[in-house]
């Protein structure tokens, strides 16, 4: 790799997006000697509080992006649904890693599942939902009717047993383009978090056992107690998917495992994920810091599991336990600064570190 691609520390990293995942490569960008700038809407913002400084603006704002950008060295997303305009308008001036490609793909469901198809990873059965004809056609029933875009955390989704209330859930989705993909019977799901670097190397951190509650991630457990042969096919899918995304930065890849031992890709996020949140406190190299070594061109650090490590989301009033937390010698609590907690808010999370028998 030339040395001219090296961006070195004491340089800028910039940020698109404000929230807890940007706060925390910022924290991580920091241990490594590097500032960062925040690009964010709102006025306040948790990943401002700790970065050297934020430009306020609208993500279709020309003139506030390229101020933002002119001030940094390179620029990555700290959520995935940045639109991809705002995306092309840093890269006229600075490299964005990873860049337009992997939100591409990511905002919309459909479309990340002909990817991940063509591939060669395996979903679910899926199929479009755009008209009243589809709706009449469908046969990946029962399953789960989505929004192509916008959806997350359970958001913008509903099961459907058969075509009339698949019908009614379309209606109530207000006629949205959307993708019915069929139930999966599963016995877990699993992550896979792949760092890129700029020379093509690939690292995949630790298979992470995940568990959800009312669409929302609530535990991450490390080491996955799966077979060697599944463990093997999840890193596989998110090494292939990174390298399918020429991403240079993360990518998160959120997997079924049947009970037959099939891997089945459910979605994918370009960017540090929640389930990895578990690295920060139980592995070599959080994924924060491998985000930033991926973009700036630095070697990739090592992802070997310092101990077995249980990662739990604070969602809304859970975060009022926190003096709990402290209290629990195997806790590593991490708020995010949020002024008011609400219902389905992740307001933080805290992993669980097994210490070692003395």
């Amino acid at each position: 790799m030339p040395s001219s691609s090296i961006i070195p520390p004491g340089a800028t990293i910039g940020i698109l997006g404000g929230g807890q995942l940007g706060r925390m490569t910022a924290l991580a960008a920091a241990r490594l000697g590097y500032r960062c700038l925040v690009y964010a809407p709102d006025e306040h913002s948790v990943a401002a509080e700790v970065a050297a400084g934020h430009v306020r603006g609208d993500y279709d704002d020309a003139a506030a992006l390229a101020r933002f950008a002119t001030q940094v060295d390179v620029i990555t997303y700290e959520f995935e649904n940045v639109p991809e305009g705002a995306v092309l308008e840093c890269e006229k001036l600075r490299p964005v890693r990873p860049g337009v490609k992997p939100i591409h793909f990511a905002q919309h469901r459909l479309r990340e599942k002909d990817f991940l198809r063509k591939l060669g990873i395996g979903t679910a059965d899926y199929q479009p939902i755009r008209s009243a004809a589809d709706v009449t056609a469908a046969s990946a029933l029962p399953g789960i009717l989505k929004t192509c875009t916008e959806g997350y955390d359970g958001k913008g989704q509903a099961r459907v047993t058969d075509r009339a209330e698949l019908a009614a859930a379309w209606e109530r989705l207000g006629r949205r383009e959307c993708i019915l993909e069929a139930l999966v019977a599963f016995q877990c799901e699993v992550s896979a978090i792949v760092a890129r670097g700029l020379d093509g190397e690939t690292r995949c951190f630790p298979i992470g056992i995940n568990s959800h509650r009312d669409g929302i991630l609530r535990t991450t457990t490390v080491p996955a107690d799966l077979s060697a042969e599944t463990l093997a096919t999840a890193e596989r899918f998110g090494i292939q998917l990174a390298q399918g995304l020429d991403l240079v930065g993360l990518v998160a890849l959120e997997m079924f495992v049947t009970p037959e031992g099939a891997v089945l890709a459910n979605e994918m996020a370009p960017r540090p994920h929640n389930s990895g949140h578990w690295t920060i406190d139980a592995c070599a190299t959080s994924q924060f810091e491998q985000l930033v070594r991926a973009i700036c061109g630095l070697p990739l650090g090592s992802v070997d599991v310092l101990a077995p490590s249980r990662m739990e989301n604070l969602i809304g009033d859970e975060a009022n336990g926190w003096p709990r937390y402290l209290a629990e010698p195997e806790a590593r609590l991490h708020l995010y600064g949020k002024g008011k907690a609400r219902p389905g808010r992740k307001m933080g999370h805290v992993t669980y570190v097994q210490r070692s028998a003395r």
